[in-house]
This record gives C-alpha cells, structure tokens and sequence, in this order.
C-alpha cells in the first residue's frame, strides 16, 4: 500500500509549525482513499451514514480485528498516539476492508446509487470491449457478496455479460465491495437510464460465406463419435 493514511497524518501534524502550505495530508480518509491508485471504482460513502450504527449490523463479525480503531480512522476520529510501524499497517488494512463492505450496503441506497450514477455517466468504471455494444458504459458488481472470494467485474447492461477489469490495478479489488445487486439496483431506480440491448451479432463466415448449420452437426458428431471410442477404449483395457 502506498504511504498509509496514519503516516500521511503524523508528517502533516509534525510539518503544520513550520509551513502554511495546503497538503493532501489534511484531507479526511475517505477521501484520501478513494483518491488512491487503483480505488477509482469507490465512491466516498457519507459520514452520517458510516456513524449510524444500524447500517454497520454484523460488520464487527467480518472485520474481528482493530474492528473499532478502523471506525475511528475511517471518521478521523483515531486518537493521535504513538503506534508501533505493524499495529498502524493492521488498522489501515482493517479501515481499508471495512470501508469496503460499508460501501457494498451504501450504494445500493438512494443517495449512493446517485453518486455512482454519475461516475458512471463519466465512464468511471470503463466501457464495454464488445464491439457491438458501441462504448456502452460499465458497472462494478461482485460475483458473490461474500469478500475474500473473488475479485470486481464489469456489467455492461446492454450485452448482459461481465468482464474483467482492463487495468491489473483494478483486478485486486474485492467484489464483495460492490455487491451482486448494485448495476441492477441502479436500472431499477433508473429505467429509462438502461440501453436497449443490441441486435447486432457477429456471423462467422468462410470466404464470405455463412457456415451452414449442418456443419456445425457434422463437427458435433465427430466430437461425439470421438469420445464413444475413447469410453470404449478405456472399457476394453
């Protein structure tokens, strides 16, 4: 991780005597995370809604270390005391994977749903590779909302598939972060926002010529044919 927010803070209290000069030091956490290399998919989650108990349920269980501290670092509320270099790396990673899952359950509210809305309308988050879709915009989604299991996706709404993430800095983000529900949450709160999916279809063809049907059977047949002799090679030894 690049130079953590608690390191970040300690230079800039050490440095405030002697220089008036504005720092990214002095920004709040949040928004010193989301402007990270690699976190351009988060939105900055409000504070009053971090500071409601009620939407934190059962997170103490996913995040059973440094769960408190980690709070209180995410709202600049982290006591400035002296820590060891180890202890400060756990908070920060602790911070870092609890803002993640209280990110999963903020976008899917109506005011995280706007703020990802808009990045989107950016094209924040990509456009699809796919060559009939035209440059449709892309949206984060997990393949499971249970973290540590597999990385973030890109859904595209107008050909209904995923895709991984163009840049590697992006394939280590956790899907749990963003949940199964949100890009079909967000059509469902903005229909008319939701393109009309694509009529246009590759056709593969030889010398200009469309593969007939029938050779696809023929190939089929083989493939089958094939594998009956190796079932009954291997019956017969």
């Amino acid at each position: 991780m690049h130079s953590t927010w608690l390191s970040c803070r300690k230079d800039a209290v050490n440095e405030l005597s002697s220089s008036d000069s504005d720092s990214d030091c002095y920004k709040y956490w949040v928004e010193w995370f989301i402007n990270l290399e690699g976190k351009e998919f988060f939105c900055d989650v409000d504070e009053e809604y971090i500071l409601d108990r009620f939407n934190l349920t059962n997170l103490p269980l996913e995040v059973p270390q440094h769960y408190h501290k980690a709070l209180e670092l995410i709202t600049d509320r982290l006591p400035n005391k002296p820590m060891s270099n180890d202890v400060r790396e756990q908070i920060e990673r602790a911070a870092c994977h609890l803002y993640g899952l209280i990110h999963a359950r903020y976008i899917i509210t109506a005011r995280g749903l706007a703020k990802m809305l808009e990045k989107y309308k950016r094209g924040d988050f990509g456009l699809c590779p796919r060559v009939h879709c035209l440059n449709n915009p892309l949206l984060p989604v997990g393949l499971t909302d249970q973290p540590h299991v597999k990385a973030v996706k890109l859904y595209c709404s107008r050909c209904e598939d995923i895709y991984n993430p163009r840049s590697r800095k992006h394939n280590f983000i956790d899907g749990a972060y963003f949940g199964t529900s949100f890009p079909h949450m967000l059509f469902q709160v903005y229909p008319s926002l939701k393109p009309a999916p694509s009529e246009q279809r590759y056709v593969p063809r030889i010398f200009g010529f469309k593969i007939h049907a029938i050779a696809e059977l023929h190939r089929w047949q083989d493939e089958k044919r094939e594998d009956q002799k190796k079932r009954l090679g291997l019956a017969s030894s």
